[in-house]
């Protein structure tokens, strides 16, 4: 992949950012994910790249865009697999909460975990605890492992996770543990990304939530020195024999890093719908203009580049694919 992609890329959650902040705070979190996803596959569909998506919203019958298996880019340069979450968070916008986001992931081809639509049990670390904690031990094992790793007592670690009624065995466990507990309403993926953001105060991420969301977040953790693991949740049968049919030999294994996004290159880029942890939200202007926060990561080079854009839409009506006026990396 080209290093001119790495900016084309950030494009694309720009633009679905900006036409989803007109549904913040209006209660309807359909309209708002319509309105990034209409505006995401424009957008792609400028960029100079052979792409399949991999993760979408749905399979072709159950989504009009941006389905898995769907073509995307002027069909020019690179075989890329595209992961995307146009709108991660959609309660987040609908509620006018924090940490929504539209979220791009792109790789090589066949380096994309074809991710099932189901939950994956996770455990997402910055790059402290890369490489020494494992999903498959205990809660308690695990916080001590941090916790020695990080040189800390257990009771001054930071432990984000879904505030979900399934997760509260996990919190109770937790709890008795001492551990501080940052409970996430929703936005998975930025959850997962906390973990490797020292300004955060998180240190690690678990519990269950979106596969598909999960592959999103290792492509991001990758590029950020963390770590990922996750392992499929199947519901009954049918679930089951749907990851066999997707090439997974066996379901219940623990997937690494390499398993998710693969051994190659991979590039994620992030733009901030509301005010987030990392990253802040699109924010109207004067004269009719926006500006975004957003952030591109590269895994090959690791870089992290945060990028403050002003958007004039009406010198940019009905070309969602042009360099806007004026973009500032800082």
């Amino acid at each position: 992949m080209n290093r001119e992609l790495e900016l084309a890329v950030v494009r694309v959650t720009e633009m679905a950012a900006l036409q989803s902040a007109p549904w913040i705070g209006r209660g309807n979190k359909i309209s708002a994910d319509d309105a990034a996803t209409t505006a995401m596959r424009s957008t792609l569909d400028s960029l100079s790249i052979k792409g399949t998506v991999v993760i979408g919203e749905g399979e072709m019958d159950e989504a009009p865009m941006l389905y898995i298996g769907e073509k995307v880019g002027n069909w020019h340069g690179v075989e890329v697999d595209v992961a995307v979450d146009p709108l991660e968070g959609t309660s987040l916008v609908a509620n006018g909460l924090s940490n929504a986001l539209s979220v791009i992931a792109i790789a090589p081809k066949g380096n994309l975990l074809h991710a099932p639509d189901m939950y994956m049990e996770k455990l997402a670390v910055g790059p402290a605890l890369a490489g020494k904690l494992s999903l498959l031990d205990p809660v308690e094992v695990t916080l001590a492992k941090a916790a020695e790793t990080l040189g800390k007592k257990i009771s001054d670690l930071s432990v984000m996770v879904l505030d979900r009624e399934r997760h509260q065995t996990l919190i109770d466990t937790l709890r008795e543990c001492g551990v501080r507990i940052n409970l996430l309403p929703d936005g998975d993926v930025a959850g997962a990304m906390a973990p490797a953001f020292p300004e955060t105060g998180i240190d690690l991420y678990l519990g269950s939530g979106g596969a598909p969301e999960g592959v999103l977040a290792a492509a991001a953790l990758k590029a950020l020195g963390g770590e990922f693991q996750g392992r499929l949740m199947p519901d009954g049968q049918v679930q089951y024999e749907r990851c066999i049919s997707m090439g997974l030999a066996d379901p219940y294994q623990v997937l690494m890093m390499k398993d998710l996004v693969g051994d190659d290159d991979v590039i994620f880029a992030a733009t901030g719908v509301t005010n987030g942890d990392f990253l802040g939200g699109v924010r109207s202007l004067t004269n009719h203009r926006a500006e975004t926060h957003s952030m591109v990561l590269r895994a090959k080079t690791g870089t992290i580049r945060f990028i403050r854009t002003v958007h004039h839409p009406a010198k940019h009506a009905g070309h969602a694919g042009e360099v806007f006026d004026r973009a500032m990396v800082i």
